[in-house]
């Protein structure tokens, strides 16, 4: 898939928006990929998570785990065309951890799965998860690399659409000066989205 076809797609179904938005990683953007919007349709979460495994179908991966919430579609498509096994990891009172009875082998060769990367945090704390308990990270993907590839994660990257948004810190943000309305669609800086 080309870059103007997956932005056909976000466009087509809804999931680019343009506006003043609050990034789950506090940033401000004139942009939002809201990727469950466009997950939602089979065809495209299919078409999307097909480019991703292909990817790494060999690289013995064992396990896929996403940050929740937006990482959870991707990731479980993209483990069931790998045939893996499929977790995530989730926030408890703002810590990133492996719950639900979820657990990681030291010889397991783990996926991370992000829909959305900005600044990675959200994907570096379950990266960090995962080397906690001596597994190997063999790779981080994602639909979205907002950075245009200047985030680097892991030695196996890779991202569907990768394009730079321009993002601000609050305090710097342009649309904060002129007074527009921010939203704030993530799932941490608004669980009702």
């Amino acid at each position: 898939m080309t870059n103007p076809e997956i932005l056909a797609m976000f466009k087509s179904s809804g999931a680019l928006l343009d506006g003043h938005f609050r990034l789950t990683s506090g940033r401000h953007s004139n942009s939002y990929f809201q990727c469950a919007k466009v997950l939602q349709y089979p065809e495209h979460l299919t078409a999307i998570c097909s480019e991703i495994a292909a990817h790494f179908m060999s690289s013995g991966i064992t396990t896929v785990i996403s940050p929740a919430i937006g990482g959870i579609v991707v990731g479980t498509e993209v483990g069931r065309q790998l045939a893996v096994r499929t977790i995530f990891a989730e926030r408890k009172e703002g810590t990133m951890m492996i719950r639900r009875g979820f657990s990681i082998d030291p010889s397991e060769q783990v996926l991370v799965v992000e829909d959305v990367i900005t600044t990675g945090g959200s994907v570096a704390e379950v990266i960090e998860l995962v080397r906690a308990t001596g597994a190997n990270v063999a790779g981080v993907a994602s639909v979205v690399d907002r950075s245009n590839g200047k985030v680097l994660l892991a030695d196996q990257q890779f991202s569907l659409l990768m394009m730079e948004v321009v993002s601000y810190a609050p305090e710097e943000c342009p649309l904060c000066k002129e007074g527009i309305p921010i939203d704030a669609p993530g799932s941490r800086s608004n669980p009702q989205a």
